[in-house]
């Protein structure tokens, strides 16, 4: 079943990505599997588009906002605009 599984989502690797509305977004770098389970949990893109994400960054997609995969990605969801926040700096040490 794994062997079958990693063969399948192998696949995936490379494709081009779209959002619901048509908009590339980028392509599909690796994937996040469960072996456990035997499923797909999300999908890494690289590279992004930069009108979609802010200084093109890469990307983890959760696998069910996925709609469709044949010969490019669809999206069901994915958000107008990612901006990338920085994390407030530590207060110093006393």
């Amino acid at each position: 079943m794994v062997s079958r599984l990693l063969e399948e989502t192998s696949e995936i690797i490379g494709l081009q990505v779209y959002t619901h509305s048509g908009v590339f977004l980028g392509n599909v770098n690796n994937l996040v599997v469960d072996v456990d389970n035997g499923a797909v949990d999300g999908i890494f893109v690289g590279e992004t588009n930069p009108l979609l994400v802010e200084g093109s960054r890469a990307v983890s997609i959760p696998y069910r906002w996925v709609q469709s995969v044949g010969d490019i990605v669809i999206l069901r969801y994915f958000p107008k605009r990612v901006s990338a926040k920085k994390a407030p700096a530590p207060a110093p040490a006393k």
